[in-house]
């Protein structure tokens, strides 16, 4: 398996730090993954958070690829019913073009009623509109009609689906699957038949919810923290614009015990070696190229993101690689 870090550029009201440092700072952390050996760089997507969540990850993945030379650079993931087919399939030929041929397309439906609503666009009708945006823009590449093309041949586009009908979507599409949830396999694969496609050229990549440290124990209180904010951060905005009411505060005692998930509401906190023996006891035989892990939880100190960096890139990737 390849092995990426995961940005989102939160800086939250109670540790805020100046934006332009924030910026500079992940541009520099993906500067030194990139230096060490990251396989994969991605970003990802929301609006209206009050941390000033990343809103344009193709916009800063440009900035990445501007800084970097090796690394694959992902969207994970870009709302795609939020803006036109051709915008998107534009800005990704430039990003890829920027990059050299290093960009993986990573669609996602979203669900918050707030983004819609900022966009004016129908949350009503958003996976409808994901399956769309991916075949208009693979339309449009494959066409030729949009100026300047994409630098790779067959850009990579990952549709952001969790659950088995959107993995059989996903497979329906011939795209690839970015979950690593191995329950996901067979839909999938049912669905590439159903589609017309190999099922044999399945391929899948995702988060995990893995912290790998050399003290777990020592790190623990003070990533507790970071884990309580991201958590209660993304329960409250997910209910935001409904008539649910904001959930009760998490207690990061029972995530940590949840261990290993591809969703927010667990982590793993463990040794490299005990991180890689689980993950590839999590992912099995499913076909995952790429998993990627968190560069940092939102309002971390620098110091605490970059050693992160180090720790994913040259203690565990090449566990997992090997």
């Amino acid at each position: 398996m390849d092995v990426g870090l995961y940005f989102d550029l939160r800086n939250p009201p109670g540790w805020r730090t100046d934006w332009k440092r924030l910026y500079s700072f992940t541009l520099e952390a993906c500067e030194e993954a990139d230096r060490l050996g990251i396989d994969s760089l991605w970003f990802s997507e929301h609006h209206l958070f009050d941390d000033g969540y990343l809103p344009q990850p193709l916009t800063f993945a440009s900035a990445v690829a501007a800084r970097t030379r090796r690394a694959r650079i992902g969207t994970a993931v870009l709302v795609a019913p939020l803006r036109p087919a051709a915008h998107i399939a534009e800005e990704a030929a430039v990003v890829d073009l920027v990059s050299g041929g290093r960009l993986d397309l990573g669609l996602g439906t979203g669900y918050r009623p707030p983004e819609f609503d900022l966009y004016g666009a129908s949350i009503a009708r958003r996976y409808g509109a994901t399956d769309a945006r991916a075949r208009e823009i693979r339309a449009f590449w494959d066409s030729g009609k949009l100026l300047p093309p994409p630098a790779q041949d067959r850009l990579p586009i990952w549709m952001g689906y969790q659950g088995p009908k959107g993995a059989h979507r996903a497979g329906l599409l011939g795209e690839g699957l970015l979950s690593a949830n191995p329950e996901l396999v067979q839909p999938y694969r049912e669905g590439l038949t159903a589609g017309g496609h190999d099922p044999a050229s399945a391929r899948m990549a995702g988060a995990l919810s893995v912290w790998p440290t050399d003290d777990p124990e020592r790190d623990w209180p003070a990533v507790r923290e970071h884990v309580r904010f991201q958590n209660d951060s993304y329960r409250k905005h997910m209910v935001e614009g409904t008539d649910q009411p904001v959930p009760r505060p998490v207690d990061p005692e029972r995530i940590r015990a949840r261990g290993i998930t591809t969703g927010f509401h667990s982590l793993l906190l463990a040794t490299p070696e005990e991180a890689a023996a689980k993950v590839r006891e999590f992912v099995g035989d499913a076909p995952v190229s790429t998993v990627y892990f968190w560069a940092s939880l939102g309002g971390m100190p620098e110091e605490m993101i970059m050693r992160q960096v180090r720790t994913v890139v040259q203690d565990l990737a090449p566990l997992l690689r090997d």
